[in-house]
């Protein structure tokens, strides 16, 4: 695989992680937590949420031996307790970071659609639609509910007994999620990708 490649797609990943947890903890200041704020989490700086294991050195072996990607960021923290609205402030903290994914894919997914009437270059709308494939991946990747994906917070407030059984898994929740993103969501991404982008 070219490095080249490799490379855009590690940085692109890490970049929309980054948002996703931007997001997690913009949402918790603006419900009132200031935990994230204090940790130094609410900022788009990339080294404020790597994790040397998960965001670097994991994702980096993988990508450059097998071409697969497996990584996280550091999770960021926030205090329900401290959240102004105690009846859904988890729920939107959660959902916060995959809807941020959303957007972007959306936003660069119109620029896709209209890319040819604006005369931007080939190359240019396919790195577009790179980002927004990847975005749609770690949205619907991150909304499986198993913990500790962000799916998990958002059944919990739903559904709390179905989130306990879902918990309940443990290790094996994990791999079943693996499972999912590496064999099942691919042709869902695909087919959402499609209708925004019209490719």
């Amino acid at each position: 695989m070219d490095i080249g490649y490799i490379l855009f797609l590690y940085i692109v990943i890490v970049l929309s992680a980054v948002f996703h947890e931007y997001a997690h903890a913009y949402m918790a200041f603006r419900l009132g937590d200031r935990t994230a704020f204090h940790a130094g989490r609410l900022t788009l700086n990339p080294f404020a949420h790597l994790d040397l294991f998960g965001t670097v050195l994991l994702p980096l072996l993988l990508l450059f031996t097998s071409g697969a990607f497996i990584g996280w960021a550091k999770p960021v923290p926030y205090n329900p307790q401290a959240l102004s609205d105690q009846k859904r402030g988890s729920l939107k903290v959660a959902a916060a970071g995959p809807l941020s994914n959303i957007a972007i894919a959306v936003v660069l997914a119109l620029a896709v659609r209209i890319g040819g009437t604006l005369g931007l270059d080939e190359l240019v709308i396919s790195l577009l639609g790179f980002v927004v494939y990847v975005n749609l991946f770690l949205a619907l990747f991150n909304l499986i509910p198993i913990p500790p994906l962000d799916g998990s917070k958002i059944l919990g407030d739903l559904f709390p007994k179905a989130a306990m059984a879902f918990g309940r898994m443990g290790m094996f929740g994990l791999l079943i999620a693996l499972f999912i993103g590496m064999f099942l969501l691919s042709p869902i991404v695909s087919s959402i990708f499609s209708v925004l982008t019209g490719i």
